[in-house]
């Protein structure tokens, strides 16, 4: 098989096109769509949907799900009734490193918008992921992350209340919980970390500021100290369109 010699190493083999080379039509018309997406550049608006057809010759169905399909990717994102160009995906560092430390690394200004604290006693489902103690007294903290205040994703953390019995009104919900813990002596020792695709649920969708049918990426994280003990439980949900992480391995 030839590769074309500019492809780039990340990019789909023959650009996604399959062997016996009849390619759908709408997919013709995503990839000349990505390569305006490139000339315009980031928050320029891409033509509507009849301009599109037009310029292509094809049925506006065949556009509106290229579109579609770039909007789903990250390519592109809704603003109001029209279409912009997105900029780069964030990327997220798996790691015991804070959300605060990997938007910052981009140049971009993290933040959070609280949605609720609240405390209740351990159930019996987090005393036993997490091996806290089922009755205990824990904290449920709930926050819209956001990114140059674009509205990224929702993170829920269950702490118990002994660990910080002040969070409530000790803690600024707009700042790093990490960071919070640091000044409180409380170090992070490992984590495990599982990460799915999922969609939002309306409530998620409605606070996250997307569309329910937006595929996210779900990652639940049980942390422990450098003792070894119970520390948080935390499940966020990061939008798939704005976001891809990345792991260094060791051999």
């Amino acid at each position: 098989m030839d590769y074309p010699k500019d492809q780039a190493p990340g990019a789909p083999v023959r650009s996604g096109i399959p062997e016996h080379g009849r390619v759908p039509k709408y997919y013709a018309v995503k990839a000349e769509i990505d390569r305006l997406v490139d000339e315009l550049g980031e928050g320029a608006p891409i033509p509507t949907e009849r301009d599109l057809s037009e310029r292509y010759e094809v049925a506006r169905e065949t556009v509106r799900q290229a579109l579609r399909e770039l909007v789903l990717e990250g390519r592109l994102r809704r603003q109001g009734r029209g279409t912009v160009v997105a900029g780069p995906k964030l990327e997220q560092p798996l790691s015991l490193a804070s959300y605060t430390e990997g938007v910052r690394r981009q140049g971009r200004t993290p933040g959070r918008t609280l949605v609720t604290l609240e405390r209740f006693p351990c159930p019996d489902a987090l005393a036993a992921e997490t091996g806290l103690t089922r009755g205990e007294p824990v904290w449920h903290l709930e926050r819209v992350l956001l990114a140059d205040d674009e509205r990224v994703g929702l993170e829920s953390t269950y702490i118990a209340v002994d660990r910080v019995p002040r969070l409530d009104g000790e803690f600024d919900p707009d700042s790093s919980f990490y960071d919070y813990l640091g000044r409180q002596g409380i170090g992070f020792g490992s984590a495990d970390e599982r990460i799915e695709t999922v969609l939002a649920t309306p409530r998620e969708a409605l606070l996250i500021g997307t569309p329910p049918a937006l595929p996210m990426l779900l990652i639940h994280r049980v942390s422990r100290d450098t003792e070894g003990h119970p520390l948080e439980r935390v499940r966020t949900l990061y939008r798939g369109d704005r976001f891809s992480f990345t792991v260094r391995l060791g051999g």
